[in-house]
């Protein structure tokens, strides 16, 4: 493959160009070579890097843990239980919010079934549900 400008690996990876240069900053990714004219020069190694974290970054993982899985995917990584520990903490967090949206899907669900959807506003279930000056409702929770 020739090597690509900043834009051209934009495109390529699907990502912006200022990620890009925010990768580069943060040192995700490496800073790559220069022409004369000062212009970057992307390779594969660049593109497969990015692509990588981009598609991490699409499953959830951070900054942080993706620079783990890059460090990991080294030659000399610390081996592939290290990298299936921080995909089973990842894991954790989704199934975590999963749980968290059902609760909140239950709670709207109730408060979209308790609402007559006419009559006076200050009556409105839903509204006097987030309302914590409504004696009727904890101010800790929604139905």
């Amino acid at each position: 493959m020739p090597a690509l400008s900043i834009g051209g690996l934009a495109k390529a990876a699907r990502v912006g160009i200022d990620t890009i240069r925010f990768y580069e900053k943060t040192g995700l990714m490496p800073a790559p070579p220069r022409k004369a004219s000062g212009y970057r020069q992307y390779g594969d190694d660049h593109l497969r890097r990015l692509v990588f974290i981009r598609r991490a970054k699409e499953l959830g993982f951070s900054l942080e843990d993706i620079a783990e899985l890059l460090t990991l995917r080294a030659p000399k990584g610390r081996g592939m239980e290290r990298v299936r520990e921080v995909a089973r903490r990842k894991l954790a967090v989704v199934e975590r919010k999963i749980e968290e949206l059902g609760r909140m899907r239950d709670a709207l669900s109730g408060l979209v079934e308790a609402c007559p959807g006419r009559g006076p506003v200050d009556q409105c279930p839903i509204l006097n549900a987030f309302d914590p000056a409504d004696g009727s409702k904890s101010s800790n929770s929604v139905p």
